[in-house]
Formats: C-alpha cells, structure tokens, sequence
C-alpha cells in the first residue's frame, strides 16, 4: 500500500553500471556480452515479472505464505543513458601530485550530474534514501543480473534505487571460469569508483552491497581499497561511504585469502553490518576449492561452528557487526534449472531468501543456526 502508483507494475525498471562491451541482437537492439570494455556505461533496463500476470496477482502471491511460484522473466528493454571515457584516464604530474586532463574532468562532472538527477528521480518515488546494488557471479549474463536484483527489488517493496552492477562474465566453454575470473580483477576499479561516486551524493543515505559468488570477490576487492584510501586520508571509511549492509552470499573466495582481506585491512569496520551466507552443499563453491587447491577450502562452503585456534580468532577478529549464516539444504526451495549445483540458494530457498529480504527491509540482524 506504501507503494507510490507509478511503481505499481509487474514492469520493473532498475538502474544499472556495467563495463561490459555493447553489443547488437539480431534486431539492432542494445545488449552486453562478456566482452569487457574499458568504459563503464550507466543506463536503465525494465524487466517482466511475468508476461501473463497482473499486478494483483503478483500483488496476492508476493503476500502468500508460499514463496512466488516461477515466473518466466524477460528483459523489455535496455537504454544506456551515458558512457564514459575509457579508462585509465590520460594525466599528468603537477607538483608532486597527480592531475587529470581538464577536459576529462569536465566531462566526469557533466556525467555525474546526469547519473545524480535519475536518481533523484527514482527517490522521490519512496520513503528511503537508500541505495541496493547487486553484483553477479560467475557465468551470469547481463540479463541473469537483471532478473535476480527484479525479484529481490519487488520483494523489498521497492523501496530506494536499484542498481546493478554487471561486470563481463558468462564466457562460454571450458575455459570460462578462468576468464571471469579475470574479468572479476578488470572490474574491481570501476566499482570501486561507483561505489564512491554514490556515496558523494548528499541525498544517498544508506548503501547496501549485496554480492554473490565471484561478486564477493569483486566487491570485497574493492572495499579493501576504499577503506585503505579512506583511513590513509584520516576518515572514517564507514561513514564516507554510507555502507550499511555488505552481505556475501556463497562467496567464492579463498578462506584464508578471505581472512587477510577482512581481517588484516579491517574491511569488517567499513561496514554497519556484514553477512556471510554459507552452504556445505554448494558444489559449486567445492568444484573451485578444488581447482585452485585452497588448502583450507573457501569460505562459501565454511561455517564458524566449524572454526578453531587461528582461524576462529581471525574471524572474530573486530567489532560484532557481522553473521555467518550456514545454511543446510542448498538443494531446497525452488528449482532453478541453472541451478544445478546448489549455488544460488540465496534466492532459491525460501529461508534464506525471506532472511536476506527482511534484513534490508526492516534492518533485522540475519537469522540461521550460526
């Protein structure tokens, strides 16, 4: 009911960022593939929720007991709004310091107001200054990123702007692990700058980072960046960067690598809350552990119950502000046919995806047995 009218749709419209490489359909129209481009592009795309429903009847199934039965979603469109330069940006030094073309610069302020007003614009449509980005895992298209942060968004009573974050993954064959791998590392810069470009907008109250899989990677990545430039500059990297929730969701990320990256340059701090889902039974996340040979696993599949001498103390290591939530039955809920190896859990199962929801929504501490 708190929903403004212009919102009430089974039609949804997300923002998105992503450096991607544009390309062409069969029929002209825009789309991103895996290709990575060393501009970032920032636009909108509008998603069904269903192409045969209404919205009282999406309406009465989102408030049922029972989770949204599947629905077949289809990108409607996609418009990219700006482009900006390619980056590295051409500079030079000035005195010691490092100095950007003026015209560059120029063109960065005209691009950040364009971004700022649709935002603003989006805002005035809810009750919350608050901003949620999803950043996709591996072998996700751009549309994959799309349907997931449509159903998160409509489930959060769309509420605040909706954003995805798209980095080039989804490289088809046997070697596509390894090139979104990479891809993961190309994009760390580029979120990096979006997350601080949107947290210098005055009316941006609250950032919420919700990441799964490789995601985890990139946007942990890039917070540890953010916080050592931040505490190199004296401020308080939680407070310039409004971070309300970071939440790592089957992350794919090395434990011990995960230990250094949160623990040694306090990453953890730069957050008001930061949760960890798990799952034993995420093959996925197995499959990788054993492709790089992590010699004590990752921590996707990881529970802190499990967690003993160092590794406990390191985990623990900082302020209470997070949860690691393990979660036994990666094979329940929804099936996703994709989902063949128990790895997007956090939007399949009901218990995790309610807890997930009900935590951005209502700024609850997650639940599960850890």
């Amino acid at each position: 009911s708190n929903i403004a009218p212009e919102l009430k749709s089974t039609e949804v419209q997300l923002f998105y960022v992503t450096d991607r490489k544009p390309e062409q359909d069969e029929e002209g129209n825009l789309r991103y593939g895996f290709g990575r481009s060393g501009s970032v592009a920032f636009g909108k795309t509008v998603v069904y929720l269903g192409t045969d429903i209404t919205w009282d009847d999406l309406l009465e199934a989102s408030r049922s007991q029972e989770r949204l039965k599947p629905v077949k979603m289809a990108v409607k469109s996609i418009e990219e709004i700006l482009r900006g330069p390619e980056t590295p940006l051409p500079y030079k030094q000035v005195d010691g310091k490092v100095v950007e073309q003026p015209d560059y610069s120029a063109q960065r302020a005209r691009d950040n107001e364009t971004f700022r007003k649709q935002l603003l614009e989006q805002l005035e449509l809810t009750q919350r200054n608050e901003v949620f980005i999803y950043i996709h895992g591996y072998h996700n298209t751009f549309d994959d990123a799309a349907f997931a942060m449509a159903e998160l968004w409509h489930f959060l009573g769309r509420i605040g702007v909706p954003i995805i974050y798209s980095w080039p993954a989804g490289y088809p064959g046997i070697f596509g692990y390894t090139y979104d791998r990479e891809s993961s590392e190309f994009t760390v810069y580029h979120l990096r700058r979006a997350i601080k470009y949107l947290s210098s907008i005055p009316e941006v109250e609250k950032i919420h980072l919700i990441a799964h899989s490789r995601g985890a990677g990139v946007v942990s990545a890039a917070i540890r960046e953010l916080t050592i430039a931040a505490r190199a500059a004296g401020e308080n990297p939680r407070e310039k960067y409004k971070i309300h929730n970071l939440i790592l969701a089957a992350p794919d990320l090395d434990l011990d690598v995960a230990i250094q990256r949160f623990g040694g340059d306090h990453v953890f701090l730069s957050a008001h809350r930061v949760t960890i889902y798990t799952s034993p039974e995420d093959k996925a996340i197995g499959i990788a552990t054993k492709l790089f040979a992590s010699p004590r696993g990752r921590i996707g599949t990881f529970g802190i119950s499990e967690a003993k001498g160092d590794i406990k103390e390191r985990l623990e290591f900082g302020n209470a502000n997070r949860a690691y939530v393990n979660y036994q039955g990666a094979k329940g809920g929804q099936k996703d046919q994709r989902d063949t190896y128990g790895h997007s859990y956090f939007r399949n199962a009901p218990t995790v995806s309610s807890d997930l929801v009900l935590m951005l929504r209502n700024d609850l501490d997650p639940g599960g047995p850890e």
